[in-house]
């Protein structure tokens, strides 16, 4: 221990003795560790992470895609991950093999609940809430951090409503108050009583950005919602996650429960059909790992995560190889003193324990600095991918896991590439101290150092390259004409569902609502609709056109209110738009789009004036088509001949089945405001004015229209803005990388350089001399960069948007940018060796 703690007051020494050297290392390697450690803490997170439960490897999810939200149809490979509440019953009772079998809402962070508690003066608020099965949290091992759990006697038909209220919503919200416990909350303005609060850590059966703040019992969904689909045995809407008891073979398993999942279609109507029947023997489902959860959010981001992490791992190569460059150096320039070492009596393994000591420490200044590091790059990638998401269940703080990996990818990085270095300074003999100031005029870098810089500069081209590409993919889904204008334009989500309106109070509502706004000054337009463009929703379903052949096409619907398409900037081209005349009762006429006529009319024939439906004689000639509008973008920039079509709000088609009151697609979600100016509190104003309608009427979220469309690109450009970074950092290292190199030849070259300037070179020669040898070597590292560019383009360009190929222009930046920083770093060096006193640099010698 006293030789091993000598050693590392020695390094220390050492290391104090160059703060140069010192600082370039540690900072090179924090930022390339630190990096790294940032995308490690952001992939642990959201692709390796298990759900805070109890023994979560004994968890499966029944189903293995990602299916959402409320469906009602076939699959055509039989491969099934949504289910009904008769399944899922059926399922529960059916199968011992699980000690629990739990069953969760798919899309609850589509369909928000508004909640407010029932004392004070507190207001009515948007909310994420999920409807669960009475015993999700038991099935997950969980116990309360106040009051207790939800059970089988809480998700009972007519039993009182209850719900468990999460712990951040506890904290936040009302301040760890022990009294919210058996308080009435009234959701959907219905009494709501809270028996419970979920564990400190649990943020749910999926990781999302908005994780519920209340769960409630699935069987009160109808009640709370108002929704009639969970009694239907054909409509799904439900995941299941279930605990395997010990010893069952999850291969068994899953063919048991396809087998059963087949027997209980086998009684639907569904399936019935002559077209249907075939499809029976081709259902199933695959089990999967439920201890993560429902991976949702996996694979949103991982094909990006999993991008990052290589373009992280090349800054890595490119810092190890300026590591590899300054120890190299520094152990060339410490031979003679290893020699000396040696002449006094060390032997080569203490030497080389001493150099090695050096690294360690090295390793250990540099994994502490990666460590802050990759805190604040953690904190910056959160910011870009999920931004002003403030409940997002993700840490930037290091975990154990993230400082483990930084410090062990310093301390392999740092002894990895000292060993080289080490093993060469410690086997200078004593012989060479006596040779230590022979004149030499050839001391260059060696080739091993060239190398690595040619690799640097290679490896910083297909990065810079690559932030090129991002970039302009970006700029081109940012700059598509969408056929929107979003100048002075506000979206305002609501629910007039949770706030008590029954579909017959719904048309009056919407007037109000009209007529409200209208007052507002500077107001030009209120448009109000079941969704609005660039949001992540999508409602459709089959067409055919009466008298025409079926087509095996689908189109969206989106159901609007006459001052729609001006709202949001949509042009009619032929006929008309929704007028004030169709309501409730009149006949019901649909606005279709241009790829709508594209796709189910021959070229020039007339749209106007031609009826169209679901697909079947009853209802092939629900809608009138009255007009044509252009093709405007709605759920994405790279969803091409999107066929839409758009009806009033308020209308039901004739073959609409069931009564009014349980019609649910009279609801609206959005309101799409178009001022004459700049409206800074339309925020408030739409607060205001939903609040004056209807205390319970709630704004869910407000944006302007600009913010709504960026919304749609934030993967994007969170991707383009950290290669433009990790690019930058590539660049910045691989400039230090090539100065350092270039220094060092031009100090070891001190009495050559004097040599020729004694025999009459000039300083500009000199300049060239040494700015010729950066430059080589940049262009050799740009005749490696340019294939490499090009072949790693393959690998990206299902991520690039109208983009197959390299791009002329971002390579051309690339290089251009390479060189400029190659003259740089060339120049600096350059400069001080013209600078050089012949005189000085012989009497050096």
């Amino acid at each position: 221990m006293t030789t091993i703690m000598q050693d590392v007051r020695y390094a220390l020494r050492q290391l104090r003795k160059t703060p140069g050297f010192t600082i370039t290392a540690v900072l090179t390697l924090a930022l390339g560790i630190g990096a790294n450690a940032a995308i490690f803490t952001l992939v642990n997170a959201v692709l390796l992470r298990d759900l805070p439960v109890s023994d979560p490897k004994s968890l499966v999810r029944i189903g293995d895609r990602r299916a959402c939200c409320v469906g009602k149809g076939t699959h055509s490979d039989g491969d099934n991950g949504l289910f009904s509440t008769d399944t899922f019953d059926k399922f529960r009772s059916a199968n011992p093999d699980f000690s629990e079998l739990a069953a969760m809402e798919a899309g609850y962070e589509y369909r928000p609940l508004t909640a407010r508690r029932d004392s004070g003066q507190e207001q009515a608020r948007s909310t994420m809430a999920e409807f669960v099965s009475g015993n999700y949290f038991r099935m997950f091992g969980l116990q309360p951090a106040a009051g207790r759990l939800m059970n089988d006697a809480d998700d009972r038909e007519g039993a009182p409503i209850t719900a468990m209220m999460s712990y951040q919503t506890w904290e936040n919200f009302y301040n760890f108050d022990s009294s919210v416990i058996g308080s009435t909350f009234w959701v959907n303005t219905k009494p709501v009583t809270i028996i419970g609060i979920t564990p400190k850590a649990f943020f749910g059966d999926r990781l999302r950005s908005s994780p519920p703040e209340f769960y409630l019992p699935l069987r009160s969904e109808s009640v709370v919602r108002g929704t009639t689909y969970e009694r239907d045995p054909e409509t799904t809407y439900l995941w299941m996650i279930g605990r395997v008891k010990p010893g069952v073979s999850r291969d068994l398993l899953q063919q048991k429960l396809s087998q059963q999942l087949r027997q209980i279609f086998a009684t639907q109507h569904l399936y019935s059909t002559q077209a249907n029947k075939p499809l029976l023997d081709r259902q199933h489902v695959i089990l999967t790992d439920g201890g993560e959860g429902v991976p949702d959010m996996q694979q949103s981001y991982g094909t990006r995560l999993k991008l990052l992490l290589w373009i992280s791992g090349l800054v890595l190569v490119i810092a190890c190889a300026n590591i590899a460059n300054l120890l190299l150096a520094r152990g060339m320039a410490r031979k003679s003193e290893m020699a000396a070492r040696a002449a006094l009596g060390a032997s080569r393994s203490r030497v080389l324990r001493q150099l090695l000591t050096e690294s360690l420490v090295l390793a250990a200044l540099s994994g502490a600095a990666s460590v802050a590091v990759s805190y604040a790059g953690a904190h910056l990638l959160l910011r870009m991918a999920f931004p002003g998401g403030q409940a997002v269940p993700i840490a930037a703080e290091p975990s154990l896991a993230v400082i483990g990996f930084a410090l062990l990818l310093s301390l392999v990085t740092a002894v990895l590439f000292g060993i080289a270095p080490a093993w060469i300074a410690a086997g200078a003999q004593p012989a060479d101290i006596l040779r230590s100031g022979t004149r030499t005029t050839t001391g260059g870098a060696s080739l091993l150092q060239r190398s690595l810089v040619v690799a640097q500069a290679g490896l910083s081209l297909v990065l810079l390259v690559g932030a090129g590409l991002f970039a302009r993919s970006l700029g081109n889904l940012e700059h598509s004409d969408m056929k929107l204008d979003p100048t002075n334009r506000y979206i305002v989500h609501f629910d007039p569902q949770t706030a008590g309106y029954s579909p017959s109070q719904i048309e009056a509502l919407y007037r109000n609502i009209e007529n409200q706004f209208h007052a507002v000054p500077g107001v030009l337009k209120v448009g109000i609709s079941s969704y609005a463009p660039m949001e992540d929703n999508n409602n459709g379903g089959g067409v055919q056109i009466q008298g025409k052949p079926q087509v095996d096409k689908g189109a969206t619907v989106v159901k609007v209110t006459p001052e729609y398409f001006d709202s949001v900037g949509t042009h009619v081209l032929t006929g008309r738009g929704v007028g004030v005349q169709d309501v409730y009762g009149a006949p019901s006429i649909g606005v279709v789009n241009q790829a709508f006529v594209r796709t189910f009319f021959n070229p020039g024939e007339n749209p106007i004036g031609r009826r169209f439906g679901s697909p079947g004689p009853k209802s092939s000639g629900d809608f009138l088509i009255v007009g044509v509008v252009e093709d405007t973008v709605y759920q994405s920039v790279e969803w091409k001949n999107h066929e839409m079509y758009f009806t009033p709000i308020t209308q039901r088609p004739p073959s609409a089945d069931g009564p009014l009151e349980e019609d649910t697609s009279f609801y609206a979600s959005t309101i799409v405001v178009s001022t004459s100016h700049p409206v800074p509190e339309m925020e408030s104003i739409a607060r205001r004015t939903l609040s004056s309608i209807n205390p319970n009427l709630a704004v869910v979220r407000f944006q302007t229209f600009s913010a709504q469309i960026a919304d749609n690109f934030v993967e994007e450009r969170m991707i383009s803005r950290l290669m433009l970074i990790f690019g930058g950092l590539a660049l910045l290292l691989a400039t230090i990388g090539l100065y350092g190199v270039t220094s060092y030849t031009v100090a070891r070259r001190t009495s050559e350089i004097g040599i020729r300037m004694a025999l009459g070179a000039k300083r500009g020669d000199v300049v060239l001399m040494v700015l010729r040898s950066a430059i080589t070597q940049t262009l050799i590292g740009l005749a490696i960069g340019v294939p490499t560019a090009f072949y790693c383009v393959r690998f990206v360009k299902s991520q690039l948007y109208e983009l197959t190929t390299l791009d002329p222009a971002a390579l051309a930046i690339a290089a251009l940018t390479l060189l400029l920083a190659a003259l740089i770093a060339g120049w600096l060096p350059g400069r001080r060796a013209a600078s050089i006193d012949p005189a000085r640099a012989l009497r050096s010698e």
